[in-house]
């Protein structure tokens, strides 16, 4: 668990920080250190609106009835799954285009007033923020009551992409975004699978999808769940040495379509003819 959250918090928080790192780097550049107050406005009720969601799931469906818990964890860790399909393919496509986009955003946001300003930054952190307070929920409950390791996994990955993201604003170093997605994407669409089968067995628990008994495979005679492999493989691949045919179904058909819509190559994009770029601009190019 603590790898694989950690691998999901860094992606989710290095995204947030190249976000923040964009915005601000344009404002000192262009000479408007004025809006930066804004923008860390925006920033903050992100932040804090995510922090909330993630308390009111952890800590809100306490009270709730065992199937109706099992209720809201599954389909938890169903958007989540949703959430990081459209994120790995959304970043695939804009990691080049990212940085222009946001400047061109705050750019027209700096003529409307602080208030648009705010609304850029909150728009582009909590779109990260509420994906990742989802996923937090979801691999929590995945994880069990007493296991800290999810929690120590978000706060190495995102502990780590902070550092990153001031690393690359002070220009200490560079990374090669398209490359840098497309491999966590990877990793990420197989820990999306474990996620997605978990949460199909949260939702057969409550009655809500059939199947319970009805297994795939039952390893549990060799497969100790207390040895260190079976800790191992749950916290990667979120394996259970007991899994219904519908989670492992569910489990390849996922890998399978959406890896291999991930991998195939995207189509080259014409180029743009010179006569019709205005004078002095340059194509957008990988960070």
């Amino acid at each position: 668990m603590l790898a694989s959250n950690a691998l999901i918090g860094l992606r989710e928080g290095l995204e947030a920080a190249l976000v923040v790192v964009i915005l601000v780097a344009f404002l000192v550049k262009s000479d408007r250190r004025w809006a930066l107050r804004h923008v860390w406005t925006g920033v903050g009720v992100a932040v804090a609106l995510s922090v909330a969601l993630g308390a009111l799931l952890t800590y809100g469906t306490k009270q709730l009835s065992f199937e109706a818990q099992e209720l809201i964890g599954g389909s938890a860790s169903i958007l989540a799954v949703g959430f990081v399909t459209v994120m790995v393919f959304w970043m695939k496509s804009a990691s080049r285009t990212i940085s222009g986009e946001l400047k061109g955003k705050l750019d027209r946001a700096l003529d409307l007033g602080p208030f648009a300003i705010a609304l850029v930054a909150f728009l582009g952190v909590g779109r990260e923020g509420l994906e990742t307070a989802i996923f937090f929920y979801a691999t929590t409950e995945a994880a069990g009551a007493g296991n800290n390791q999810p929690l120590i996994g978000w706060v190495v990955g995102l502990a780590g992409a902070v550092v990153l993201g001031w690393l690359i604003y002070r220009g200490a170093v560079r990374i090669n975004l398209a490359v840098f997605f497309r491999w966590t994407g990877i990793l990420l669409v197989v820990v999306a699978a474990g996620i997605l089968a978990y949460g199909i067995h949260d939702l057969q628990e409550a009655r809500f999808l059939p199947g319970l008994t009805t297994l795939a495979f039952d390893v549990s005679a060799t497969v100790d769940p207390g040895s260190w492999y079976a800790t191992l493989l749950k916290g990667i691949f979120n394996f259970t040495p007991a899994t219904t045919l519908l989670q492992a179904v569910a489990w390849v058909l996922y890998v399978a379509v959406v890896l291999t819509l991930f991998l195939r190559p995207a189509r080259p994009t014409p180029a743009t003819p010179a006569a019709a770029c205005p004078a002095g601009s340059r194509p957008t190019v990988a960070a």
